[in-house]
């Protein structure tokens, strides 16, 4: 009973995760702690083993949605290792920060930021802009399979510096860090849709490496459950790809609108009710 648990919790993780970028862990912890405390399915967990659980298993769904992605050509492997270079550092800074402030004041306030973000996901007039000749800048067309371009770019210094605040954030609030690379490259770099979920779910694979090794370093990892939940999030996340490869950009936006407003709420609620 409990193998056929986490392995439907894992293969929806997986699936939602790819599906939208956020690699799963929103799915995975708040599952973990519920099922702990409310059930008594699994054993009751802390915080830590969860994010450590979740952390690992984001693995094997980056990995595997990677790799689906990989056959569409929608991963751009040289901004993701870029943005990689920024947020790394900056989600270890976050959640060393983290352990000194208010959580419940913090996810109150990040959580507006993400239902504000939702309501902002949309396309703005700053794009004539970002496309003026520029020194060091990278400007690249991505081509759909129906023909249509969609020209998106960056400078890899500023790239480096806004994925560093964007992985701050996600280590000082505790979500992942796709939650809010995915609409900053759409908002910022205007990456289209499809390709910002591929690039986000590449850096949530190399994240969660990162990531993981302090956690089981510090043994924040239950291999039972780990090992349950590894097969669900690794076929979720191949259903995820392959559902975001049949969706139209105006669909897959919409979207990521609804589970950055869902994932607000939520963060709301926790700040509210502590």
């Amino acid at each position: 009973m409990v193998w056929l648990v986490l392995v439907g919790i894992g293969l929806l993780a997986g699936s939602i995760g790819a599906l939208v970028g956020l690699g799963g862990g929103i799915i995975i912890v708040p599952s973990l702690l519920y099922l702990g405390t409310s059930t008594n399915i699994i054993d009751e967990l802390t915080p830590q083993v969860a994010v450590g659980v979740s952390t690992l298993i984001m693995i094997f769904t980056g990995l595997s949605s990677t790799l689906s992605y990989l056959k569409h050509k929608v991963v751009d492997y040289k901004a993701g290792l870029i943005f990689f270079i920024g947020s790394a550092p900056g989600g270890i800074i976050g959640a060393y920060v983290n352990k000194n402030l208010n959580a419940e004041a913090f996810s109150l306030y990040f959580g507006i930021f993400m239902v504000f973000m939702a309501i902002v996901l949309v396309k703005n007039r700053l794009k004539p802009m970002l496309f003026k000749p520029g020194k060091g800048k990278i400007v690249k067309t991505y081509k759909t399979e129906n023909g249509h371009s969609f020209p998106y770019g960056y400078h890899p210094l500023l790239a480096v510096l806004i994925s560093f605040v964007v992985g701050f954030s996600s280590g000082l609030f505790g979500i992942g860090g796709g939650a809010l690379m995915v609409p900053v490259m759409m908002l910022l770099f205007f990456f289209p849709p499809h390709m910002a979920v591929a690039t986000s779910m590449f850096m949530v694979f190399l994240s969660s490496i990162t990531n993981s090794i302090t956690h089981i370093s510090l043994g924040n990892v239950n291999w039972p459950y780990a090992f349950a939940l590894i097969p669900g999030a690794w076929f979720g996340a191949k259903l995820g790809a392959l559902i975001n490869t049949r969706l139209k950009s105006a669909s897959l936006e919409n979207m990521l609108k609804i589970v950055l407003i869902i994932i607000g709420l939520r963060l709301i609620y926790q700040g509210i009710t502590g």
